[in-house]
């Protein structure tokens, strides 16, 4: 979904508006946990989604409640507190216009259409969508942007396949899950209306800890912002260790601690996350040059916060079934880091060209020619993400000679 913002006519400050989106990220993160809690009522939750809006590499593909229900209170209370957005329609099913209503009241009243008149369900959905959540002083400093030159990226519930699953006993291999609901995500990018690129993110992960005692779900959230010269995150670089801040839901990245010259460093391979069904020639690639520092997980927006978080190096697909809603969050955070998001595809035939410096970066603001439904906003040349360019030219050095 995508929400090109109209200017408020007040000072702008881009710390009102991470504030905002992070706010946003951890109200939908508390409603994708409440969707999550009764097996019986989540089945009320789920269809299939309809021609246009499914992805390609799917056979079927759903859509919840809970996306629905997240991306409005996203409109909502971003809307309200910073943004002007301009209306979408957001259904559920063939006839009910779901949306966050003024009151609480109000909002259970229209949820319980939809869940077969379950009042009791309605009412905790209408509570987690009208809470109020104190987010800590993020400072990010003064950055002053125009308002009327940002879009806004928003993906509900990436990997809606393993939210449905609701697989919680997952076990990560080197901090990385290859299923289940940690690889859950909330995305929200916002971009440059005029250049495409992006300029801040949150990436929200609701169900990364799970207490073995209550069973109940805690969440994470990270943000970051470039723009121009300024770059600043909730990720602190040079800690060495993953432990959750007591006053904040920033994690610090851990980085690879490597050893030795700065001749062994180039000489070591580099770490990547791949999809399952990338290409066979891709995966072979790789796993030469990666050895067992190759891994395999679910969701777009959960392996670029692998990316985002040092766990490994890049995140390479070849394919074209992730969209910009996938990228715009992780791309800000990782510029924020001196990384990036490339289009793997256009950076290949550049090399071909013969240019080795320039590196074509995803960019937001532009459809798919001639493309029709949510092909439209399909990363066509497939993607690579990536916290170092030297690592970037490995991927692109090593797969120079296929066609992708």
């Amino acid at each position: 979904m995508s929400l090109p913002a109209q200017s408020t006519g007040l000072e702008d400050r881009m710390s009102d508006v991470i504030a905002a989106l992070v706010h946003a990220s951890e109200k939908a993160a508390k409603i994708a946990r409440a969707c999550r809690l009764e097996e019986s009522l989540f089945g009320l939750l789920i269809e299939e989604k309809k021609e246009g809006e499914k992805n390609k590499k799917f056979v079927t593909d759903f859509k919840t409640l809970a996306d629905v229900l997240v991306q409005e209170v996203i409109k909502h209370d971003v809307g309200k507190q910073l943004l002007t957005f301009m209306a979408l329609s957001t259904t559920y099913g063939e006839k009910i216009h779901v949306k966050v209503c003024e009151t609480e009241q109000e909002t259970a009243k229209l949820l319980s259409k939809v869940l077969d008149g379950n009042m009791e369900a309605a009412e905790v959905l209408a509570r987690s969508a009208h809470q109020n959540i104190v987010i800590p002083d993020l400072d990010t400093g003064k950055i002053d942007i125009p308002q009327d030159r940002l879009g806004v990226w928003v993906d509900p519930i990436d990997s809606t396949f393993q939210y449905i699953k609701g697989i919680s006993d997952s076990k990560p291999n080197n901090n990385i899950y290859s299923h289940g609901l940690q690889c859950v995500t909330i995305l929200i990018g916002v971009y440059d209306l005029h250049s495409g690129t992006p300029i801040m993110g949150v990436l929200n992960q609701p169900f990364a800890v799970q207490d073995p005692e209550t069973q109940r779900w805690s969440g994470q959230y990270y943000w970051g912002i470039s723009y121009g010269t300024t770059n600043v995150c909730s990720l602190r670089p040079h800690s060495k260790n993953r432990d959750v801040s007591s006053e904040s839901n920033s994690v610090p990245a851990p980085h690879h601690l490597k050893k030795g010259s700065a001749a062994d460093l180039e000489e070591e391979h580099f770490s990547a996350v791949l999809s399952t069904g990338e290409t066979v020639c891709v995966k072979t690639l790789l796993k030469g040059a990666c050895g067992d520092n190759i891994h395999y997980a679910a969701g777009a927006g959960y392996k670029s916060l692998c990316v985002v978080l040092g766990f490994v190096d890049v995140y390479v697909f070849s394919e074209d079934t992730t969209f910009k809603w996938d990228c715009c969050s992780p791309h800000a955070i990782l510029k924020s880091l001196g990384g990036g998001m490339a289009d793997l595809r256009e950076c290949l035939r550049r090399r071909q060209d013969g240019n080795l410096e320039d590196c074509s970066e995803l960019v937001y603001n532009a459809p798919v020619q001639d493309a029709k439904g949510a092909d439209r906003w399909a990363n066509k040349g497939g993607l690579v993400a990536y916290r170092s360019r030297k690592h970037l030219d490995a991927v692109l050095n090593l797969l120079s000679g296929i066609s992708v």
